[in-house]
Parts: structure tokens; C-alpha cells; sequence
């Protein structure tokens, strides 16, 4: 199946201006991503879809592909969409985040296998199991439970499960989106759902709608990158591989 991975890079930030663009281990944050990306077998083509020619010049100069989008454009999903619909050759589209510079074949690759070996599978994201309690109760981490085919019931901002009894075991969203293209380009025209906008959470969306996200277990954490604080984590993670590789 032809596969085009997409890196939505808006210019605009509120936590992180310019964020795209900010130097973390020695590369433009974009770039990074890209050169990440650029390591999986199972991918096609890496489009980086921006509305800045600042973003596009910089890609272009690290030998990548741009597009532009339109500044209307509301979210990253949006973007991811909006070129999808210009590349009718690709069957799987990735969302790849332009704030996960550790993303890797070792979180993507499988997102791919999972749509390849199941034609039931519209959708595919990544579900890591939470090991920093602190996490459980943050609003900027997604939780998620899921049942025991891997399809998920539910996505929260919340805690969840509520731990009414000892046993809970909590998983949180992280990474890349893989879907089929056709449904990625359905789900674009859809309206937002109640629980979406409640959440600030689109996943709910395709939920509410009443279709099926298979859930793909990882086991490797990543970083997001919102703050200036994030950006330190990354640069202390980058610097300890840098030793054991030396």
C-alpha cells in the first residue's frame, strides 16, 4: 500500500512561538521530525504541510518537500487532510506531529502494518502505558482504555478508569495517526461531535460517529514539545544518547 506521511507545521504557536523552527539538538524542530520519519521503510513520500514560506524554505534546504496550506486551515488534521486530498495514489496517510522529534520506524511501522493486515481498520493510533502518576491526573494528557481486540472505547482528558477498586492500569495517546485516506478525507467533512467539543479531543469525533480505532500498543515514550521546558527535557535525552553513542 502506498503510504504518504504528512507533518502538519503551523508557524503560529501560543506556548512556543515559531515552534517548527526552534534549534533542539543542532536541527530545526521540523527537521528533526522529518529526518525521523525519513527512517521508516514503510513510507512513501514525507509532505510537511505548512503555511509559511519560512517553514518551506527550511525544509527545502534539508532536501524535504512542502506544502502550502491555506492560514484557515483549523488544526493539524486539517492540513493532514487538505493534502491528502491533492494525492489520490496514497492508500495510508500518516499524521506525524511536528512537536514529537523522537518519533521513529518503531512507533510508525506498525500503525501501517496494523491497516495493511486488517481491512477493517480505518484508523490507527498509538496507546503507551502510563508509568509517571502525575500524569494520570494531567489535562494535557490523553487517556484512553481500549478493549481486548485493541479498539477503543474511550478518550479522556480525565482519569480513566476511575479506580473504584485497586487494579487500575492507565494508558495515555501518544504519536502518530495512521488512517486510510478515503476515511481521513470522510471524517474531515464531518461536523464536530458533542463529546469532541467537550474534550477538545477529535479522536471522539470518529467514536461518536460509531467507527472502530484500533489501539496499537508502544512501549518507548516520547517528548512533546510545548514548552521551554520540553525543549530542555529533549536537549538532556539527545546529550545522554550522544554519550553512549561516543
Amino acid at each position: 500500500m502506498k503510504t504518504l506521511a504528512v507533518i502538519p507545521a503551523r508557524l503560529a504557536s501560543t506556548r512556543l512561538p515559531e515552534k517548527p523552527l526552534i534549534d533542539v539538538g543542532g536541527k530545526p524542530l521540523v527537521i528533526r521530525v522529518l529526518d525521523q520519519v525519513r527512517r521508516c521503510e514503510n513510507v512513501d513520500r514525507i509532505l510537511v504541510a505548512t503555511d509559511s514560506e519560512r517553514i518551506a524554505n527550511v525544509v527545502a534546504m534539508h532536501g524535504g518537500e512542502a506544502v502550502m496550506t491555506p492560514e484557515s486551515l483549523k488544526s493539524g488534521g486539517d492540513r493532514v487532510a487538505f493534502v491528502a486530498a491533492l494525492h489520490a495514489e496514497a492508500e495510508v496517510v500518516l499524521n506525524v506531529q511536528v512537536d514529537d522529534p523522537l518519533v521513529g520506524p518503531d512507533m510508525i511501522d506498525p500503525l501501517i502494518a496494523a491497516i495493511e493486515e486488517d481491512p477493517e481498520v480505518q484508523l490507527a493510533l498509538l496507546a503507551k502505558r502510563i508509568e509517571n502518576e502525575a500524569e494520570i491526573s494531567s489535562p494535557n494528557i490523553v487517556k484512553m482504555v481500549f478493549d481486548r481486540n485493541g479498539r477503543a472505547l474511550y478518550f479522556s482528558r480525565s482519569p480513566i478508569p476511575y479506580p473504584r477498586n485497586p487494579g487500575a492500569i492507565y494508558y495515555k495517546h501518544i504519536g502518530p495517526y495512521a488512517w486510510r485516506r478515503d476515511f481521513l478525507l470522510d471524517f474531515s467533512s464531518w461536523a464536530q461531535t458533542p463529546l469532541e467539543m467537550v474534550e477538545s479531543l477529535e479522536m471522539l469525533r470518529v467514536l461518536e460517529e460509531g467507527y472502530a480505532i484500533r489501539c496499537v500498543e508502544t512501549f518507548r515514550d516520547t517528548v512533546e514539545i510545548d514548552t521551554p521546558e520540553d525543549v530542555e527535557a529533549l536537549e538532556k535525552i539527545l546529550a545522554a544518547e550522544r554519550r553512549d553513542n561516543s
